[in-house]
């Protein structure tokens, strides 16, 4: 790269640029900072030449934010190791141990969905989601959403308003089903409409979600006119229920501001010693469509540099239309001039930043924090609620430390049928779904008619446990790596560690479990309990007696959500696997059909129902199955046709 292109770039100075010609071609960390020494960004590469090299390059598709990042890097130090696993390694202690402030993203509230519209499909779908991890490039979430009912009857009704994609995956392989029949579903699954033509229906919802609902409804109107037009009024008549419908969608929720015509963005927030809640109000030709909300730990960082943080990330990740000509923010911003131009840039159109204190600008400022006010309130309580529980336990159970980590399991089956096992996660006494686990029981001993809930606890736990006895008995001790799990250098297998396991039932499962652990020389490296459901009685290793407890204990009732959830997930999983065990079963009834092929029918048809409602030819259709066995299959769901 040439001494040209990197001031074209960013006007960087000639340390820099010396810095950058004279990087090593090898694995390692990258340290940026900006004109005051403070660090903007830490990052790996197992070739740093390259890496710290293409943020300068005229040609390299940097995101928005990285594009800001790069605007303020004064200097840049590096780090080599050996290998790419270190430099990994590495990179993870640095950004805990130095927070850099591009590496601290902002942390969106876990409770706030998201809409999110499938664009690298070629039919896009589009669902509420709450997480945006593995996102393809081209895919689009918007919000979050503070409203999550409100969001759900949004989506709902615009399916109904435009025809759209219903389902995942198709029902059926070679017809439509009865979605396309009353006209919600373009026929997606049999193409009947094509790519282009479905993403530009698509593309009139995404306008919903960005607050576009005024330049739709005058879209909306002017292709009904021309519709009209053209004496094709039944397509008219369904495009101005689109524009009714659109009108009552946001009906409920408008707020008109009566002097004003501009669309803009309001920004305020509140915070406690440790946490923020941020609310972003969406004014559009003077209406509210839509509030937006965030949450972001404390990081001592003061106000206005929050506020910054929580435009750069918000900002980051909409679509230039989405980005208003007018932002009102409570505080004046550490750099207002650079984000000013960092969202011009992006948007093609000037975009001002704003701190009012006086007229009706200053008053809808004070009632969006208000609004955070409320929001920080409902969060702390929540926060201060789950603490509680967590200290309570700690106190009924006499615990060293408190539980961070619990896992509670339980088994399902029916009079030895199907037998499964749950294992379900809690983290700071909230669910952590990501970490659940399901357990097929595999021991010969229990078999319909015999059941042994003793012995499928006890290989439940020691496959649960099994790596940590061999890591055990290689160590010597697993007191090094628990020491790690206290300290800000966390290493993936320590989180894997609980700190309270609860086994559903009584003293003759804890005792179970105890040898089971004794078994793997984990005894005195767990602690465990029973939890059993007719008393609410708590057991522990040791006492013959349970725990005296009161009933409104805010520690009993954490352990009883846990208890509830381990055992819904188990019945859960159990009716599943039973209710494909009956689909088999009731295959396996019709002669020809062995295993095999009731496994490629199932996975062709999807049900026993499809399978019997379809002809000849579509069961010809399944891979591996011929004409003769098709029509076995037929007659026997079809036996009064057949005489």
């Amino acid at each position: 790269m040439s001494k040209k292109t990197y001031s074209e770039i960013n006007n960087i100075n000639q340390s820099l640029i010396s810095t950058l010609k004279n990087i090593p071609s090898e694995p390692g960390c990258y340290l940026m900072k900006d004109k005051e020494d403070r660090l903007l960004y830490i990052g790996k590469s197992k070739n740093l030449k390259s890496r710290v090299r293409s943020y300068f390059s005229s040609g390299e598709d940097l995101s928005p934010r990285i594009s800001l990042m790069v605007r303020q890097i004064n200097s840049i130090d590096f780090i080599v190791t050996d290998t790419e696993s270190e430099a990994l390694t590495l990179e993870s202690n640095l950004i805990k141990s130095q927070q850099p402030y591009f590496n601290v993203l902002l942390k969106d509230d876990k409770k706030y969905p998201y809409v999110c519209i499938t664009w690298s499909e070629e039919y896009p779908r589009i669902f509420i989601t709450r997480r945006r991890r593995d996102r393809k490039r081209k895919d689009r979430y918007y919000g979050p959403f503070v409203d999550v009912n409100l969001l759900r009857k949004t989506l709902f009704t615009i399916k109904r308003l435009f025809p759209l994609r219903q389902r995942s995956i198709p029902l059926y392989k070679d017809r439509t089903c009865l979605n396309y029949s009353i006209g919600r579903c373009p026929g997606v699954c049999q193409k009947i409409i094509s790519s282009e033509d479905y993403i530009k229906v698509l593309k009139r919802v995404e306008m919903i979600f960005q607050g576009r609902t005024t330049e739709l409804e005058r879209l909306l109107e002017e292709q009904m006119f021309k519709l009209s037009d053209s004496m094709q009024y039944e397509q008219a008549s369904m495009v101005r229920d689109q524009i009714t419908g659109i009108s009552r969608l946001y009906e409920s929720q408008k707020m008109i501001i009566p002097d004003s015509s501009i669309c803009r963005d309001v920004i305020a927030m509140s915070s406690d010693s440790s946490i923020c809640s941020i609310q972003i109000f969406q004014m559009r030709a003077g209406k509210l469509v839509g509030k937006l909300g965030y949450i972001s730990p404390k990081y001592e960082l003061d106000s206005p540099t929050i506020l910054q943080k929580t435009i750069e990330e918000h900002y980051s990740n909409v679509e230039p239309v989405e980005i208003p000509p007018e932002i009102l923010v409570q505080f004046s911003l550490p750099q207002q001039e650079l984000i000013c131009k960092w969202l011009t840039e992006i948007k093609k159109v000037t975009v001002k930043i704003k701190n009012p204190v006086r007229s009706k600008k200053a008053e809808l400022i004070k009632l969006v924090e208000k609004n955070a006010v409320y929001e920080l309130e409902s969060i702390r309580i929540g926060n201060d609620k789950q603490k509680a529980a967590l200290e309570d336990l700690c106190l009924i159970l006499d615990l060293k430390d408190i539980p961070r980590r619990i896992e509670g399991f339980d088994i399902s089956h029916i009079q030895g049928s199907d037998p499964v096992a749950s294992q379900v996660v809690f983290i700071d006494g909230i669910p952590a779904k990501h970490h659940y686990r399901k357990y097929n029981i595999k021991s010969e001993q229990i078999q319909v008619g015999h059941s042994d809930d003793y012995l499928s606890m006890s290989e439940v736990i020691s496959r649960r446990f099994r790596r940590w006895s061999r890591i055990k008995s290689q160590q010597g001790s697993l007191q090094p790596i628990l020491d790690k799990k206290k300290s800000i250098f966390d290493p993936a297998m320590s989180k894997d560690w609980p700190d309270l396991v609860v086994i559903d039932g009584g003293k003759g499962q804890l005792s179970t479990v105890l040898n089971t652990l004794r078994d793997l020389n984990l005894e005195d490296d767990i602690n465990i309990i029973a939890l059993a459901k007719k008393r609410e009685e708590i057991f522990v290793p040791g006492l013959k007696s349970p725990l005296e407890t009161e009933k409104n204990q805010p520690g009993l009732f954490l352990l009883r959500r846990l208890r509830d959830e381990s055992h819904r997930f188990a019945v859960t999983f159990h009716r599943k696997k039973r209710s494909l065990r009956m689909k088999r079963s009731q295959l396996s009834e019709i002669p020809g059909l062995g295993p095999k092929r009731i496994k490629l029918l199932l996975s062709h048809f999807r049900s026993i129902d499809a399978i019997q409602m379809a002809s000849v030819k579509e069961l010809c259709s399944t891979p591996g199955l011929g004409m003769n066995s098709a029509e076995i299959i037929w007659n026997y769901f079809h036996p009064s046709e057949n005489q």
